[in-house]
């Protein structure tokens, strides 16, 4: 029988975090439509691909900042870099808000972006280090938090907007929670020592020796390839839902949120069904079957037009039902999908590799997020959501055959360089 669950104050600052990171990274597709009519970009008249430009920038400077974030976190511990991500996220979001054209959108997510990567890099290992013994368990709950943003985001900014509230507030409301949630970081705990924070500070010459140990392993790279496809199938699923439930089945801004909401639930389901039952051994299982189970309910969602349905209420249940399966399939894609690999590589430096496979992750997201918005600008959003299933199947593929084209090799103990 596994051992109880126990959580304590920072691990709460991590699923508060990873909430308000969801919420401020959702926020800008749920309000996407008006804020396209209201800064000059309107998606039904050629301006998905200004859309998805939007999250391909802030792609960017999710990318370098992952890329930095592990030497930032060297100096000044996860503790104190994950409260400064939290301030950068949330005040790059509120200055969005105050945004008075398109163009200064962009140098306001690449603020927020930066955070998000820095976020998106540490917020892993930080649980990690809370719960060494079992990250597979914790670290599948704590990304389950970041569903649950999404969820009361969706639902929120979709009432507010059907009510005619400006996406300039919602978009403020997002950005200003970033201050509690920086605060739960940067006051530190007393007595001291509830963090299993080291006294150790990596230098550069360290980051180097482990990134350049972690570059030259051949499974690594495999597993970067499974990061990329599946982060862009799990993150193009909630970010296009809204704007095809509102332009292809002509929803409400109220129902279509709850596309996103139900997708959230979905993937909040997953991840904390595989939290509390997931096992070691069978990690790669759970990344099969949710990818190829995946497959059917994604056409089904492509194909299905409003005509088929008897009446509005039983197609959008329908959508929504189909949505939150879609949800639980792609759940386990990226945190799953590191763990497994850190397990895999156990001579490598875990937290390294955390940010590593996060930061191949992330140019999946920014990628297919773009792509399917100039798919859809041609072909529509149906055409664009095709895209996915050949994702899926390519996912499948890798994840397969991992393990087989480079077998695993015992290191030694000599070998092993992970910090704890």
């Amino acid at each position: 029988m596994r051992e109880k669950l126990h959580f304590g104050r920072y691990d709460y600052a991590g699923y508060f975090a990873f909430i308000v990171y969801a919420m401020c990274s959702l926020a800008i597709p749920l309000v996407l439509v008006s804020m396209g009519k209201s800064l000059n970009f309107p998606l039904d008249k050629g301006g998905m691909a200004a859309g998805g430009l939007l999250h391909l920038f802030r792609s960017i400077a999710l990318f370098a900042s992952l890329l930095l974030c592990g030497m930032i976190g060297g100096r000044l511990g996860k503790r104190r870099t994950m409260g400064i991500a939290m301030l950068l996220i949330g005040t790059g979001v509120f200055l969005c808000s105050m945004s008075p054209v398109y163009s200064l959108l962009i140098p306001f997510l690449l603020v927020a972006g930066f955070g998000e990567g820095i976020c998106e890099g540490m917020a892993t290992p930080f649980v990690q280090d809370l719960h060494a013994d079992a990250p597979e368990r914790y670290v599948n709950i704590a990304h389950s938090m970041w569903s649950v943003g999404i969820f009361f985001c969706v639902i929120i900014a979709g009432t507010l907007l059907s009510i005619g509230v400006s996406w300039r507030i919602i978009l403020a409301i997002c950005g200003l929670l970033g201050i509690p949630s920086a605060l739960l970081f940067l006051w530190k705990e007393t007595p001291a020592g509830k963090y299993p924070e080291s006294g150790h500070r990596d230098n550069p010459a360290d980051i180097w020796r482990y990134s350049v140990a972690i570059a030259k392993n051949g499974r690594f790279w495999t597993f970067c390839r499974g990061m990329s496809l599946g982060a862009g199938a799990e993150f193009c699923l909630p970010f296009w839902a809204a704007a095809y439930l509102e332009l292809t089945f002509h929803a409400s801004a109220m129902v279509a949120g709850s596309g996103t909401a139900a997708v959230a639930a979905g993937m909040f389901a997953g991840r904390a069904g595989f939290g509390f039952f997931a096992r070691k051994a069978y990690l790669k299982h759970i990344l099969l079957a949710c990818s190829i189970g995946t497959i059917p309910f994604v056409l089904l969602l492509a194909t299905l037009k409003p005509e088929l349905f008897p009446s509005q209420w039983v197609m959008f249940a329908t959508l929504l039902a189909i949505l939150f399966i879609c949800g639980v399939g792609i759940s386990p894609f990226w945190p799953t999908l590191q763990v497994y690999g850190v397990e895999q590589l156990p001579e490598l430096d875990s937290t390294m590799l955390y940010i590593y496979f996060s930061a191949m992750g992330v140019p999946g997201c920014g990628f297919f997020t773009w792509i399917m918005g100039v798919v859809g600008d041609r072909f529509g959003l149906r055409g664009a959501y095709l895209m996915m299933p050949v994702t899926l199947i390519a996912y499948a593929l890798i994840i397969f055959a991992e393990g087989w084209l480079f077998p695993r090799k015992a290191p030694c103990p000599a070998e092993t360089t992970s910090r704890s």
